[in-house]
């Protein structure tokens, strides 16, 4: 049986019924008396203590400690968490013919968030693309296309306003703690086996920005290891290649030298429904799109999209009385490395 933790009230009244029962006293204890005072003094004192023992408690096991017990129990896995990534864009400067751009040189958003040259930049037939990159890490330095940037300092013979081209890298935030706590029970719960299908999801999501991994042994023939994930928080799910190649060269450092191992990125195949709902409101139809969305959370490259999950992921929407589903009519099942996402909702 767990331990309840006594509340103040709790102890106030146990510590004065044990001064009643040490002095032998009699009579009701006033509420001024030094008895009634010294049990309320003593009850403070050990109800913070029942509290530091309480949250000492939690910080035992990695499902519920804070992040700074978690890092430390996590640091002794070698597990730590994903660092921040810094911006990075390509910038088109205007002015004059010849006119040099220095690297380092500070270019500022409009809410003062800086960004520096790397590479001097030579003005050529009145424009020049140089590569910039943010001073800090993290999401809130990630710049659109078209994002206009100044210079902190002029530079002769250039525009004093350049704009973002392309965008090479989003910054990103420093790992979660309820993502690293995540990665941290996978391990803990996966123990390495050389070479196991929890091994290579744990490699995959060491790369900043994985979050679903699927592993297929000897789908390429003998002594092959194919491995597809997508990340959920990009504005694509699917990976581009650069990406797929950041998670193929550092499993490569890990994983058995006796396995081939491949990394792909799955190839997304929209899935579109054709229902009505009751009632049909905006709000019934959010919720209807967003459970239909979470339902396909679960869906992995090459597998089959039950009917009845789709029923029931419609059937559980917030404030839904009642619909019909026209399309899907029957399980909905994919090819080798394809992966169902949330098509186009027909509402009839």
């Amino acid at each position: 049986m767990a331990f309840a933790r006594p509340t103040l009230s709790e102890l106030v009244t146990r510590i004065e019924q044990d001064f009643i029962s040490r002095l032998a006293l009699v009579g009701a204890v006033l509420r001024r008396s030094v008895v009634a005072v010294l049990s309320r003094v003593m009850a403070g004192a050990t109800h913070m203590l029942h509290g530091h023992l309480d949250y000492l408690s939690k910080q035992l096991f990695a499902d519920t400690s804070d992040r700074e017990y978690l890092l430390r129990q996590a640091g002794l896995y070698g597990i730590t968490p994903i660092p921040a990534t810094f911006a990075e864009t390509t910038v088109e400067f205007t002015g004059a013919d010849g006119e040099l751009i220095p690297a380092d040189s500070v270019l500022l958003r409009s809410d003062g968030a800086e960004y520096y040259v790397l590479e001097e930049v030579t003005i050529s037939f009145s424009s020049g693309s140089g590569f910039v990159v943010s001073a800090l890490a993290g999401a809130a330095y990630s710049l659109a296309a078209g994002t206009a940037l100044t210079f902190q300092s002029p530079v002769s013979g250039v525009d004093a306003t350049a704009f973002v081209a392309t965008v090479l890298q989003d910054g990103t935030d420093e790992e979660s703690t309820e993502a690293l706590r995540t990665r941290f029970l996978e391990r803990l719960q996966n123990p390495p086996h050389g070479g196991a299908e929890a091994d290579y999801i744990a490699w995959a999501k060491t790369i900043a920005g994985v979050t679903r991994v699927w592993v297929s042994p000897s789908e390429l023939g003998a002594g092959t290891v194919v491995v597809r994930f997508v990340r959920d928080e990009d504005a694509s799910i699917i990976p581009d290649a650069g990406e797929v190649a950041e998670v193929q060269d550092y499993i490569d450092t890990v994983r058995p030298v006796t396995a081939a191992v491949s990394v792909f990125a799955p190839v997304a195949v929209p899935l579109n429904f054709t229902l009505s709902v009751t009632p049909d409101t905006t709000a019934v139809r959010d919720a209807v799109e967003a459970e239909l969305e979470d339902m396909l959370l679960d869906a992995s490259p090459g597998g089959t999209v039950l009917l009845s999950e789709i029923r029931t992921a419609i059937g559980i929407a917030a404030e839904l009385t009642d619909y019909t589903l026209t399309s899907p009519a029957a399980d909905v099942t994919h090819a080798a490395g394809e992966l169902a996402t949330l098509g186009v909702i027909t509402w009839t």
